[in-house]
């Protein structure tokens, strides 16, 4: 961008917030509700941060009311701990688990307005995975707001963030992390609508980006989650942790990709093949529907691989069927009206009389950014990043492990939010007088390759490719060879999106500039979560491995990975922490290597 790229301004704040989703913004009021005069700017990469995709969130979040005769903290940890395969950190499900109450009140305090049952409780469902007395029966712990919950927690956190002064910047990407001597000092911001870069100079930097649901072709997630996080620390040379563990939603509607709640199988839905056999039984004889994620969505994608799938006329793709005709009107009516609005949309089906066409579509990163249990990002060896934090799905601290169970991420995001947001308050109280003033060092020769690329090449040809390629070899099923495979065709379409030319070379409101940056992104993240499904040669959670079917306990640790360079990595590990079980209190025998059986 020689001539075009220059820093236009500098601004400085105390706190800068990468990312206005649920995890952001819940940070963002704690720190402004503790500290009054903080200031405070929050970037959007969309049009506005109820635009985050937080708000799709639907069926409820995990919570224990201390009040339940049945239900304890103790169980929601062990049916985290064991729906993770054994692979989340054990201190941090039992801070997010014993705080999970007190946000509930948090968020009605300030107005989210939870449905309540008749007599005008909170009202309460049942997810999969969730039970009471370590398996014994399904438990009744998420609180929700019809199927919008998390619209609700969105507007609730938004609404405190602005009556306490914040700023937002809409349309502005952070396309570079400023460091000064290991200290991280804010980032470069490219604004969309102006086409100018600016440099904002911070105390503490907190990444709530999201997730990275665009890698592949089918998705439950919004068009702008392109891991944009997760290739912010890889280009400064940190690392991410357990990339490979992505979670395939079992019940995207065919066609959209559009979720089909969880709360769908919560509220009796009932999972069909071509022959309208409930099909469950063969693979999680007691849960059935309400087994893990992970379970399900290999028992669907099976069902179809051995015949018993159903091709869809107008999409040309096979899927089973989620039967809700059974339901009541008043549950269509109260408990799912958004998800039945999605069935008419977008397939023209009515839930209440038809049978509904669903396939596993990638929903969650279980993997990101490592943190600790307050969100204070650290390095391979597991120093902290002095300022920068990360918080939400492009974070890792691992409250989720290897397969995340449902209504657990949105009661992550209000529970590490609140957290970060603590730390964040302490760091300050601790920051020095002056401010470190580090100059760009990737995003300009990064912008200029750009604008001076010749080649003929069509970048969304590249970007679908990539997504295809991501679907087929690294997707539900993986073994060796085509992850190697899908490895060297990465190779090739970083290639080609590096010669292909910009049709428009202005900066200003230019969407096919900010596709060539996201197409980057993409492309790195692709690459860290097939390079770490090839390394771990097991099966555990939602990596699944035909060649190595079994969980080994070789591969007991986080995976941590580097790449400094495309394709370039560097491979360490991390401990799971296992402080519950070490700890040999009440219960702990629940809390070892146990066996994943629903």
């Amino acid at each position: 961008m020689k001539g075009h790229f220059q820093i236009s301004d500098t601004i400085r704040c105390d706190v800068l917030i990468i990312g206005a989703g649920g995890a952001g913004l819940r940070c963002a009021a704690e720190i402004l509700e503790n500290r009054p005069d903080t200031n405070v700017i929050a970037l959007t990469k969309v049009s506005h941060p109820q635009k985050s995709h937080t708000a799709t969130a639907q069926g409820g979040l995990a919570a224990v009311d201390p009040k339940d005769p049945a239900d304890r903290p103790i169980f929601h940890m062990f049916d985290t701990w064991k729906g993770s395969d054994c692979m989340a950190d054990q201190n941090v499900i039992q801070k997010i688990s014993e705080a999970s109450w007190q946000q509930i009140i948090w968020l009605e305090n300030r107005g989210m307005h939870f449905s309540r049952d008749n007599m005008g409780n909170l009202s309460k469902r049942t997810f999969g995975g969730h039970t009471i007395n370590f398996g014994e029966a399904p438990a009744y712990r998420a609180v929700f707001e019809a199927d919008r919950t998390g619209k609700g927690i969105l507007d609730t956190a938004w609404g405190e963030t602005i009556k306490r002064g914040i700023t937002f910047m809409d349309q502005s990407i952070a396309v570079e992390l400023l460091f000064k001597d290991n200290q991280c000092a804010g980032c470069v911001v490219f604004k969309q609508k102006e086409g100018k870069f600016l440099r904002i100079l911070s105390k503490a930097t907190v990444l709530a980006t999201g997730g990275c649901g665009q890698v592949y072709k089918v998705t439950t997630n919004c068009r702008q989650n392109t891991g944009d996080g997760l290739a912010l620390v890889l280009q400064a040379g940190l690392p991410v942790m357990d990339p490979e563990a992505v979670q395939f939603h079992p019940t995207g509607i065919v066609g959209p990709g559009i979720l089909a709640s969880e709360t769908l199988r919560s509220i009796g839905g009932i999972l069909r093949n071509k022959d309208l056999e409930p099909f469950m039984q063969r693979y999680a004889p007691r849960m059935k529907e309400l087994a893990p994620r992970d379970l399900v969505a290999r028992a669907i994608e099976t069902e179809i691989r051995e015949g018993r799938g159903v091709l869809n006329p107008d999409h040309k793709i096979e899927h089973i069927w989620i039967d809700l005709r059974h339901l009541p009107e008043n549950v269509h009516d109260e408990q799912i009206p958004e998800v039945t609005g999605f069935f008419k949309k977008f397939v023209n089906l009515n839930p209440k009389t038809d049978l509904c066409p669903v396939r596993p579509s990638v929903h969650y990163h279980m993997g990101g950014i490592p943190t600790n249990e307050f969100g204070e990002v650290e390095t391979m060896e597991r120093a902290v990043v002095p300022g920068l934090f990360a918080v939400g799905e492009c974070a890792a601290a691992s409250f989720h492990g290897f397969n995340r169970l449902g209504t657990n991420s949105i009661l992550e995001l209000i529970t590490m939010g609140k957290f970060a947001g603590q730390r964040v308050l302490e760091y300050l109280n601790d920051f020095p007088r002056s401010t470190p003033e580090p100059k760009p060092l990737f995003s300009e020769a990064q912008f200029s390759s750009y604008l001076e690329a010749k080649g003929k090449d069509n970048l969304g040809k590249i970007r679908e490719h990539l997504r295809s390629t991501m679907t087929e070899k690294v997707g539900v099923f993986r073994i060796e060879k085509e992850i190697n495979k899908g490895i060297e065709i990465l190779k090739e379409l970083k290639e080609r999106a590096e010669k292909t030319a910009l049709s428009e070379k202005s900066l200003i409101l230019n969407p096919e500039l900010i596709t060539r940056w996201e197409l980057d992104n993409l492309l790195a993240v692709a690459m860290v979560i097939a390079r770490a499904a090839l390394r771990r040669k097991e099966s555990r959670g939602a990596h699944y491995r035909e060649d190595y079917p079994e969980r080994l306990d070789e591969f007991n640790d986080h995976t941590l990975i580097r790449m400094p360079q495309f394709d370039t990595v560097e491979t360490g590990s991390r401990r799971v922490d296992m402080s519950i079980f070490e700890a040999r209190g009440e219960h702990h025998e629940n809390f070892g290597r146990i066996a994943r059986i629903y």
